[in-house]
């Protein structure tokens, strides 16, 4: 057991936890009996309490068993942050089925994937996503789309600026597979007694590898409670605290921090659908928000704002999260602000967000943190997967109760992907790093070929793979190339066909916005007469990647 780091463990705080022997959706009613008038959610100064968002989930998961949804189904839910996404969240799981949480920048092709990959019969979205869904209905293993506006969620006066998507009316239903929100939560099904435990799978949020094709990560009631457990007591989470929820919620790091935590403790979610930094502060004044997880390239935009002066964020107790490294001088322009030491933290959707989180009291900066309750963590050789000593570069493993089970319908994957060591199983994080004297961890570079863009994680493979659906491109490379806005963004080498109509740079980036999310487009798209390959033929990738960041 990896140890060193005890010596900076947070005072008062235990060094293990026992993660309770129930399903998540008994948080919810847990909660819900012990502060049903609390506020559960505000959204844009709409209030929603702890009893109106546990009937409104029992409702949705009597319409889903309606449905034939049964014990072990994937569902998908494709939203952005909303009420919805919360009801649904819980609904699903309150019918003994599988969350399958879809970014909603997916596009059909992307979509297409998880359906496949699923066999998803059901699905609830956005509105504004329909139109992506629309050809799969009937076309494949899905059947049923419940479809919501966001605006019905928004049932009192605001003058925070909403969101277009937030802003715009329900639209008429735009297929005969499509069934409206609000008429499944008025029929107030009751849902069968629930047959859930601890150890049955609840969520399959997907993450990637070089083979470029998603994978569901598959999690149990168990692996996800624990994170979500972990960070309100890392933070000293209460029933009073509140939390901003600006992260996607699609995200297992705003899962986890901003909904399943929050819920566990009875407290209260201040639910953003997009960021917006006015918007974002005067939530936090208003609300008296006293917990923030974010991505670093939210602070540095929040911290920019010239009209920041105008909100009160005292109440901030705890700003915290990752996505990249968090610049020196914008932690200073924090803690200047507020007190407050920005504290970073590392997981994965393999393990449904954080395994390493930097002590409160003594934070590092750019330092992935020390490994939280019951996980160890080591750093091993690539070339002999034996345990390396403080310092030495090598990959960094994880065993700890918030550990996938393993990815979905992937035995080869699985196999490669977990080690044993000391009678304990390791996941493979792909990620190089290395520990110190006091047991914080550094991160150093991935031994997967994966793009961090402002938090989204990026798999080169994919893009490709999608790109060469255009005819005019023969051949083509994904790489990072340095962003100050995002940490690292994504570039495209790209031979094209001389047989094909020619193409511009900017058309070629138009045509990718229409097949993927935004988040993947490439920024920069270059044109190359050819690429470097290997003498059997297989392209040298990391010799492109090393020359746009100026290596040797």
């Amino acid at each position: 057991m990896f140890t060193r780091h005890y010596k900076v463990w947070p005072k008062a705080l235990p060094k293990t936890l026992r993660v309770p022997d129930t399903s998540l959706h008994e948080n919810l009613a847990i909660s819900a009996k012990r502060y049903p008038e609390q506020t559960a959610i505000v959204y844009y100064d709409t209030r929603i309490s702890y009893r109106e968002l546990h009937g409104e989930v029992e409702a949705l998961a009597g319409w889903l068993q309606q449905q034939d949804v049964a014990k072990g189904d994937r569902v998908l839910l494709y939203m952005q942050n909303s009420p919805q996404f919360v009801i649904g969240y819980y609904a699903i799981m309150r019918a003994d089925a599988i969350v399958v949480p879809v970014n909603p920048m997916s596009r059909t092709a992307e979509l297409e994937h998880y359906v496949n990959d699923t066999e998803a019969r059901v699905c609830l979205a956005g509105q504004e996503l329909a139109p992506q869904l629309a050809p799969l209905l009937g076309s494949s293993t899905l059947q049923t789309a419940l479809i919501t506006a966001y605006c019905n969620y928004v049932r009192e006066p605001t003058m925070l600026a909403l969101p277009e998507v937030v802003a715009a009316t329900e639209q008429p239903l735009s297929h005969p597979a499509m069934q409206r929100w609000l008429d499944a939560i008025a029929a107030s099904l009751t849902p069968d007694a629930s047959t859930t435990g601890p150890d049955d799978l609840a969520l399959m949020p997907y993450s990637s590898g070089t083979t470029g094709a998603p994978k569901g990560c598959t999690h149990t009631h168990r692996s996800v409670m624990a994170t979500a457990i972990h960070r309100v007591v890392w933070t000293r989470g209460l029933a009073d605290s509140v939390t901003l929820a600006c992260m996607p919620l699609f995200h297992v790091t705003g899962m986890q921090g901003a909904m399943n935590g929050p819920v566990y403790a009875g407290s209260t979610m201040v639910i953003m659908t997009r960021w917006d930094r006015d918007v974002a502060g005067e939530l936090i004044s208003r609300y008296q928000v006293s917990g923030w997880p974010n991505i670093v390239t939210m602070v540095i935009d929040f911290l920019s704002n010239p009209k920041l002066p105008d909100y009160d964020i005292s109440s901030l107790k705890s700003v915290g999260g990752g996505g990249a490294a968090m610049p020196g001088a914008v932690a200073d322009k924090l803690r200047a602000l507020t007190g407050l030491d920005y504290v970073e933290g590392y997981g994965l959707s393999e393990t449904i967000a954080a395994t390493h989180i930097n002590p409160p009291d003594q934070p590092r900066p750019q330092c992935l943190g020390i490994p939280v309750f019951d996980v160890d963590s080591r750093v091993v050789s690539l070339e002999t997967l034996q345990e390396l000593p403080v310092g030495e570069v090598g990959e960094i493993i994880i065993h700890g109760p918030q550990v996938m089970q393993g990815y979905w319908r992937r035995p080869d994957e699985n196999a490669s992907v977990f080690i044993e060591m000391d009678g304990k199983r390791f996941l493979r994080t792909g990620d190089l790093g290395y520990y110190d004297e006091d047991g914080y961890f550094y991160l150093v570079d991935r031994v997967k070929r994966m793009i961090n863009a402002s938090g989204f994680k990026v798999w080169p493979t994919e893009v490709e793979t999608l790109m060469y659906r255009h005819p005019a491109v023969r051949e083509c490379c994904v790489v990072s190339t340095p962003s100050q806005k995002r940490g690292e963004t994504v570039k495209a080498f790209v031979v094209c066909d001389p047989n094909a109509e020619p193409i511009t740079v900017d058309a070629l980036q138009a045509w990718c916005r229409d097949v993927m999310s935004s988040y993947k487009v490439p920024q920069i798209i270059e044109f190359v007469s050819t690429l470097p390959k290997s003498p059997t033929g297989k392209l040298m990738w990391r010799q492109l990647q090393d020359t746009e960041w100026g290596r040797n």
